[in-house]
C-alpha cells in the first residue's frame, strides 16, 4: 500500500494552514514553470501534509494568472496523494447560503484562457472527467464537516468562470436556471490537471455571497466577500484538521480509478512521442511512461 499524503490547496483568504507540525518549505522547481508560492511540508496528528496557497503569499495572483499546471506538478512531486481544494464562491440557491460550504461533484468549465492540460502534441492522452472528484474524498470531507458541527452540503455542479469580474445579471440567471449550484474562478482547469496526474481530488466550495441574481443582493462586491471569507477561513481551518486526524494512514484506491487515469488514457505510440514533452511529464505520468 501507498503512504496518504494529504494536500491542500487553500483560495481567497487561507494563505496559511495554522496547526502545521515540524514545518518546512520547499520551493519545488517544476518544468511547467513558477507555481503560485514554495509548498509547505508538515504533519497533522501524524498524516503528512502539503499545502499551497492558490493566489500566492498576499493574494498577488488572479485566477487567470495562477499556473495551474505547475501547481499540480509540484504537489504530484511533494507526494501528494489526495488532493483538497479550499474554493470561495457565489451561491445560486436561496437553500445555499453565504457560510455554506459545499461539497461539490461536478463541474461546469467556461474558462477560455488557460492552459488545461499537461498532454498535447508529442503526447496524446484522454483522462474520463464524467466524475470529476473522487467520491471516497467526499465521504471524509462529509463526515470532518458533521463532527465540526459545519454546514456542508453533498453535492452539486461548480460552474468556473475566467473572471477576474463578477457574473453579468445575465450570466448569473443563466448558470442558475441550467442548475449550477455555484460558481468560482479556480476550480478548472486544476481539477482536469489533478485527474491527469492521478491525485485523487475534492473541493469544498465555501460560500461567501448570492452571485448577482438575487433581487436582495444584486451587486457583489469584495467587501461583503471579505466579511464572510474571513468566518469561512476559520472554519475551513478547523475543518482541514478534524479531516486530518481521521484521514486513512494508507492511500485508499479510488473507486472511480482517479489515482490510476491514465492506464487507457495515452493514445499516442511510443515511439512517436517527443522526448522533450515526455521529460516534462516525469512526475505526471511516470508510473505510466516507464511502464
Amino acid at each position: 500500500m501507498t503512504n496518504a499524503v494529504l494536500g491542500i490547496i487553500g483560495g481567497s483568504g487561507i494563505y496559511d494552514l495554522p496547526g502545521l507540525e515540524n514545518v518546512r518549505d520547499e520551493a519545488i522547481v517544476s518544468p511547467w514553470g513558477e507555481a503560485s508560492a514554495p509548498v509547505r511540508h508538515g504533519v497533522i496528528a501524524g498524516l503528512p501534509i502539503v499545502f499551497l496557497p492558490r493566489h500566492g503569499k498576499g493574494h498577488v495572483l488572479s485566477p487567470s494568472d495562477i499556473n495551474y499546471r505547475a501547481n499540480i506538478d509540484v504537489l504530484k512531486r511533494a507526494g501528494v496523494t489526495d488532493l483538497i481544494s479550499l474554493s470561495a464562491c457565489g451561491s445560486f440557491r436561496e437553500d445555499l447560503p453565504p457560510g455554506t460550504f459545499v461539497l461539490v461533484d461536478q463541474f461546469v468549465d467556461r474558462t477560455h484562457k488557460r492552459e488545461s492540460s499537461f498532454f498535447g502534441k508529442g503526447c496524446v492522452a484522454h483522462v474520463s472527467m464524467a466524475h470529476p472528484v473522487s467520491p471516497r474524498l467526499l465521504v471524509h470531507l462529509a463526515e470532518a464537516a458533521k463532527a465540526e458541527d459545519i454546514v456542508a452540503v453533498q453535492g452539486g455542479t461548480y460552474v468556473c468562470m475566467e473572471g477576474p469580474q463578477f457574473s453579468s445579471l445575465a450570466e448569473s440567471l443563466t448558470y442558475k436556471t441550467q442548475g449550477c449550484s455555484v460558481i468560482g474562478m479556480t476550480n478548472m482547469p486544476e481539477a482536469k490537471l489533478a485527474r491527469e496526474a492521478e491525485i485523487c481530488y475534492a473541493s469544498v466550495a465555501m460560500v461567501t455571497d448570492f452571485d448577482c441574481w438575487h433581487p436582495q443582493h444584486d451587486a457583489v462586491t469584495v467587501q461583503d466577500i471579505i466579511r464572510v471569507l474571513n468566518s469561512n477561513a476559520e472554519k475551513a481551518k478547523g475543518l482541514v484538521a478534524r479531516l486530518a486526524r481521521d484521514f486513512p494512514r494508507e492511500h485508499e484506491p479510488c473507486p472511480i480509478g482517479s489515482d490510476r487515469a491514465l492506464d487507457t488514457a495515452l493514445i499516442t505510440a511510443p515511439e512517436a512521442r517527443d522526448p522533450k514533452l515526455l521529460s516534462k511529464l516525469d512526475a505526471v505520468a511516470g508510473r505510466v511512461l516507464r511502464s
